[in-house]
């Protein structure tokens, strides 16, 4: 870990495919020091039935912090978590389903009852790349799970944020996002995406991902950066892509596969090495969550354990980097912030 200010880029730099030297969530705990030391620290991760979210929990899980894990299907958690998690009694399951705001405030009153304290809010759920539908609430299905619930659940948290973060450690928001986020505009004029041929299952997962970085950003700017002026604790937000997981090509459908079946063919090599293990997926949320690098700071797009740079030109599929104007476009933040709240029918405090 020779730079310090992005300490696992050698790693990075060659990747050998899944269990390789990049390094796996609880490596990240231990690499922080944060082993039993969190124990004063309230987290809630959305989507722990599988993959990421599993893991997620698990890495933070060691740090001592009570940790609340949401799921849709309870009882596929409870298999997936298994009693390796679910045996530590500062572990709890709360029911969460993102095709319904009414589960969303459900959930928000389920948590805000055993407990008056959070500090780190993980929206790691999510769809991608189904065939167009809506959700009960009458969205696009990647809009409205992807962004729109997790928008209304962080909402909902924002003042308990806010009153859990101190000096010591402020509270953040994570919100996970993907290379995909670098395929779309956010389409203020047809958000649904529904007008003719507007939907491909691509564009509505690319949407639903840079509204997930637009929602980390304003966190950022609105109730972060304001504090922080004024010598005070905020609320951060910080956007991650976590990478190419190995169930991640199983995952893929439609057009999703299509394409991934003709880069396969044509970047064999480099797609097998860049793919992680789920372990290893789960690092830079956790990097994000309770790395002391990123105490105080946010409006940030993290990648392989660091932070973002801009993409190369003529980028591929699966090359790292954000793209300028678009990722970091904070006139498009506010906007789609301020439409967030409309749909919502949530009051915008800006």
């Amino acid at each position: 870990m020779d730079d310090p200010h992005n300490p696992y880029a050698a790693a990075h730099k060659r990747p050998r495919g899944a269990g390789d030297a990049r390094p796996t969530a609880l490596q990240i705990i231990k690499d922080n020091d944060r082993l039993s030391k969190l124990s004063d620290l309230v987290i809630l991760i959305t989507g722990c039935s599988s993959g990421l979210g599993v893991e997620t929990a698990r890495a933070l899980a060691a740090t001592g912090a009570t940790l609340y894990l949401t799921a849709r299907n309870v009882p596929k958690a409870r298999e997936a978590l298994g009693p390796e998690i679910l045996s530590n009694s500062q572990v709890h399951l709360l029911e969460l389903d993102l095709d319904s705001l009414t589960s969303v405030r459900s959930c928000a009153s389920a948590f805000l009852a055993q407990s008056s304290k959070l500090n780190i809010l993980i929206t790691n759920a999510g769809i991608r790349h189904v065939p167009y539908a809506k959700t009960k609430d009458g969205f696009e299905r990647h809009l409205g799970v992807n962004h729109l619930a997790h928008f209304l659940l962080t909402y909902l948290l924002l003042p308990t944020l806010q009153a859990s973060s101190t000096m010591a450690f402020q509270s953040r928001v994570v919100a996970l996002s993907s290379t995909a986020h670098r395929h779309s505009d956010i389409h203020f004029d047809d958000i649904n995406l529904a007008k003719p041929e507007a939907y491909t299952p691509p564009t509505g997962y690319a949407q639903s991902k840079l509204a997930n970085v637009y929602m980390a950003t304003e966190i950022t700017r609105r109730y972060g950066s304001p504090k922080a002026a004024l010598g005070q604790p905020g609320v951060w937000g910080l956007a991650v892509h976590p990478g190419g997981i190995r169930t991640g090509l199983q995952a893929a459908s439609g057009g999703l596969r299509e394409v991934l079946n003709w880069y396969y063919a044509r970047n064999f090599m480099k797609l097998i090495n860049y793919i992680k293990s789920t372990e290893q997926g789960a690092a830079t949320t956790v990097l994000a969550a309770v790395g002391e690098r990123f105490e105080g700071r946010g409006a940030m797009y993290l990648e392989d354990c660091g932070e973002a740079v801009p993409v190369k030109p003529g980028w591929g599929l699966i090359d790292p980097g954000y793209v300028p104007g678009r990722t970091d476009n904070e006139e498009d933040a506010r906007r789609c912030w301020a439409l967030s709240c409309k749909l919502l029918k949530v009051e915008d405090d800006a």
